[in-house]
């Protein structure tokens, strides 16, 4: 698990990250989603122990990171801009990186980048954007660590490419317990795969939440009237948002399943039902709840 408490970074003026505080739990996947300057690659660099935070802590495990080398090792950090070296290839990275993870599996690392068609020994700088961060994902699930920090790893994926990351970051959670945290500006990224979602805006998180719990609590319902009915007859649900195209009303409505559903069988339908949410309209309630915009923030 990872603690982070009160956890705050400036430089200069400028505040970066603003006593932020959260959870990661194990084996599950934690999406950190804010806009560019949020200050979620900072973040990122002081939970993986690069940066030294100015007030708070990050604990791994029971362990704080900064300047903890056992601690780091538990710890795969891809961020957005990585570095190589002009020369290096696939096999010389390898080859680096073995040297850091003593549990490093390099047969696998062969095998995903033979899978993901990435040349062995061809130069990384001819590699494109979409192929590097391919090489990074091989690289991190390779080095068996118990936690994988990936900062945009998702941006220059093409739509198939970025299923097969997340269908293996799946397979380490299930196979060998992973926990990955992933940092995105984009919530569509995020739909299918995170089960806690911090928003960061402005260097502080807005709030940090299991999906699961969010869901509970809010449910959206597709629901066409009787002749003679209309939006009068919704008094008594407790509605987030609403539209209407034709005859049909989608509503967003916090509360619980069953007493939704109790209210809705008392009004005069042609048919109702309660459909999936999506993470972005899970968003927009809960923003709104404390006087934010999610599309302005994030869209």
């Amino acid at each position: 698990m990872i603690e982070i408490s009160n956890l705050t970074k400036r430089f200069d003026d400028v505040t970066a990250v603003d006593d932020v505080t959260a959870v990661i739990k194990e084996q599950s996947v934690f999406g950190l989603i804010g806009t560019n300057g949020s200050g979620k690659s900072t973040m990122m660099r002081m939970i993986s122990g690069i940066l030294k935070p100015d007030g708070g802590k990050v604990r791994v495990d029971e362990r704080e990171v900064f300047e903890n080398p056992e601690a780091k090792l538990d710890i795969f950090y891809i961020s957005d801009d990585h570095f190589f070296f002009s020369n290096d290839t696939p096999e010389d990275l390898v080859r680096f990186y073995s040297s850091c993870y003593p549990n490093y599996d390099k047969e696998r690392f062969f095998r995903l980048i033979d899978g993901f068609d990435l040349p062995r020994r061809r130069k990384t700088r001819t590699f494109s954007k979409g192929m590097k961060k391919q090489l990074l994902v091989a690289l991190g699930l390779c080095a068996g660590t118990k936690y994988m920090l990936c900062d945009e790893t998702f941006d220059g994926l093409d739509p198939l490419m970025r299923q097969a990351v997340k269908s293996l970051f799946a397979n380490d959670i299930e196979q060998r317990g992973l926990t990955p945290i992933i940092a995105s500006h984009n919530l569509r990224e995020l739909e299918d795969i995170c089960d806690h979602v911090g928003l960061l805006h402005k260097g502080g998180i807005l709030f940090s939440r299991d999906l699961d719990d969010m869901k509970l609590g809010i449910h959206k319902v597709q629901i066409v009237l009787k002749e003679g009915h209309g939006e009068e007859d919704f008094e008594g649900l407790d509605i987030a948002l609403s539209s209407k195209h034709g005859s049909i009303y989608t509503l967003t409505v916090r509360g619980n399943e069953e007493d939704i559903l109790g209210k809705l069988r008392c009004l005069e339908t042609v048919f109702f039902e309660i459909i999936p949410l999506s993470l972005e309209e899970i968003f927009i309630s809960e923003t709104e709840v404390k006087g934010y915009d999610i599309k302005k923030l994030l869209l």
